[in-house]
């Protein structure tokens, strides 16, 4: 009898609005209020430079590629607030709400990318514009119109480049994989169905069985509430564990490989990724669990050398201290909440972008990747590439399921 082929589940891809734009040029934004889950699903209105710049800083929207797009929309909402009478003064002040918006988060660099793309685009604007024209009472209403297409097109990209990691990252996936992730890399950190989470978005919608386990990540919870809350929306088996549980967990064979999202990569692979993240890296080496990192070809920093020089955020003490308004430490203790960590890339067994897969080494992959960004996907049908380059995920081997993990090394 002739197998049945496996089903595709069309429930594997969730469409979360995290970022929208409503309206036209005069419009506004409209952004899932993170901060809320996933007690509450509710949406805020951002109509001003400085209420997107808090919406970043306090963490209603985050993830780097999220970031970038609603930094990019926070453009449009400039240039459309600005009282500006002539040109130079609507330049002036866009190029001022792109300085306040540069400045709401420093580690993420897909912020500062989308911004000099925004930039660019108001230059483009202001060049083709003659002198005649720029004194026109037009001016403001086409330059947001540029403006917004501009961002309109960067969200665009996102999402399609979303698509393309999942399927590069599902092929590393075998069937009946349980996968560790930590923080959240997924629809809510994007413009699309996500980084990390968009490799088992399209495992699973492949038909594939896929298991997820999400480390709580303190402490702010963003593995708890905002990847366990879409991965169960999206019908995905998630289990949720304290941090200090994924030691044990990695050492108990039953995690096939372990997949995270980046807010920065510098040019020699190291990777800069919530907090936590470097620990899990080491452990899964030791416990020879497959360690990735998804991530699109904006999160990649070719002005930094190597991890270190990535400027890592720290935010309030009083997330540690009294974390969700309870306070859990004696009056007086100070706290340590750097936002970020950095994962050395020699622990790194591969980056999952839209291009296919980096090996190490990684800094010629890197080069050529950036080289090559904009083109199309490497294609499937290509040889396995040699080290140090962008491979096609179809040749590159799967990671066994959880029955089939690699075991613990013995000491």
């Amino acid at each position: 009898m002739r197998a049945r082929p496996r089903r595709r589940n069309s429930r594997s891809s969730p469409r979360i609005p995290t970022i929208r734009w409503t309206g036209g040029p005069e419009g506004s934004v409209r952004l899932l209020d993170q901060t809320l889950l996933p007690g509450k699903v509710r949406s805020i209105r951002v109509a001003d430079v400085e209420t997107m710049r808090d919406a970043i800083r306090r963490l209603a929207v985050r993830g780097a590629p999220a970031i970038g797009i609603a930094a990019a929309y926070g453009v449009v909402l400039a240039a459309k607030s600005s009282r500006a009478k002539d040109a130079s003064g609507l330049e002036r002040d866009v190029r001022a709400a792109i300085v306040r918006l540069a400045s709401a988060r420093p580690t993420a660099v897909n912020l500062r990318w989308a911004l000099d793309r925004m930039e660019a685009a108001l230059e483009r604007f202001l060049e083709g514009t003659g002198k005649g024209a720029r004194r026109a009472g037009s001016l403001p209403g086409r330059l947001r119109a540029a403006l917004l297409d501009e961002a309109r097109a960067i969200h665009r990209e996102d999402e399609e480049l979303c698509s393309a990691i999942g399927t590069h990252g599902a092929a590393l996936i075998a069937d009946g994989s349980t996968v560790l992730t930590h923080c959240n890399a997924g629809a809510l950190a994007t413009g699309g169905c996500g980084t990390a989470l968009a490799a088992i978005y399209a495992a699973a919608g492949e038909g594939k069985d896929v298991r997820v386990y999400a480390d709580e990540t303190r402490p702010l919870l963003q593995g708890a509430r905002l990847t366990a809350w879409e991965l169960r929306r999206a019908g995905i088996d998630v289990t949720v564990l304290c941090d200090n549980a994924a030691p044990s967990l990695l050492r108990s064979g039953r995690i096939a490989c372990v997949i995270v999202g980046a807010d920065r990569i510098a040019a020699n692979g190291d990777v800069a990724n919530k907090i936590g993240t470097y620990g899990v890296a080491v452990l899964a080496r030791e416990n020879g669990v497959p360690f990735y990192v998804a991530a699109p070809s904006s999160t990649f920093d070719a002005s930094i050398r190597r991890g270190e020089d990535i400027p890592i955020e720290e935010r309030a003490p009083a997330e540690v201290l009294e974390g969700f308004g309870k306070r859990t430490t004696p009056p007086g203790v100070s706290a340590y909440n750097p936002a970020f960590d950095v994962t050395p890339a020699r622990y790194i067994t591969g980056i999952i972008t839209e291009a296919g897969v980096l090996r190490p080494p990684y800094g010629p992959a890197i080069r050529r990747l950036l080289a090559g960004r904009g083109r199309t996907a490497v294609s499937s049908q290509q040889p396995p590439a040699p080290q140090g380059s962008v491979s096609s995920v179809a040749s590159a081997p799967q990671v066994r399921g959880a029955a089939g993990a690699s075991p613990p090394r013995k000491r």
